[in-house]
């Protein structure tokens, strides 16, 4: 995923007024103190071993589940598919928008926005997002999403639609799944 540079972008400041100007540099984000760094820290320790833990659960959960069916132990690198638990997750819990062409996909769903472009994907999480655009082509059957993140970086996805009546359908499902899913602050 690439990042577009727009050419109405506003800079901070202007070179009729600061002479050390230089265009295309911007200043550094703010340095962080030690007690958010620490805190910071602490908070990704946490997370990992939580993820441990409920990795350990769930691997300890499909042997005695692959046990009891088969009657017989289960292969040593026998795990669940994560896709099918991640749709058996998602099935209940609201709408999911999804639309793919040859070679990409936009999914929308309870965990957040999801690109994929050949063989790379980008994830954001509801968390992250700042907000969510839609774009589409004036003449042509471009669908084009943009995330927008709260570090103030912004990523794209396009999918082709098959005809010009597809990109109202999206654009309305697309709009049921944003109201059901994302907040603004």
């Amino acid at each position: 995923m690439e990042q577009r540079i727009d050419s109405n972008t506003k800079t901070e400041f202007a070179a009729g007024t600061d002479p050390a100007y230089i265009p295309g540099l911007t200043a550094p984000p703010p340095a962080r103190t030690e007690v958010e760094a620490e805190a910071e820290a602490t908070e990704e320790i946490r997370d990992a071993e939580a993820e441990d833990t409920l990795a350990g659960e769930a691997a300890e959960e499909a042997v005695d589940d692959s046990t009891a069916a088969d009657g017989a132990a289960p292969e040593a690198g026998a795990a669940p598919d994560a896709e099918a638990v991640r749709k058996g997750a998602d099935a209940g819990d609201g709408p999911v928008f999804e639309v793919s062409d040859r070679r990409g996909s936009i999914r929308v769903d309870a965990e957040g926005v999801r690109f994929r472009l050949d063989d790379q994907e980008a994830e954001f999480d509801w968390a992250e997002i700042g907000a969510v655009e839609v774009r589409t082509g004036r003449f042509g059957r471009r669908f084009t999403v943009t995330v927008h993140l709260s570090s103030r970086r912004w990523f794209n996805a396009e999918v082709e639609a098959g005809s010009r009546s597809d990109l109202k359908r999206w654009t309305a499902e697309l709009d049921e799944a944003l109201d059901a899913y994302f907040e603004e602050a």
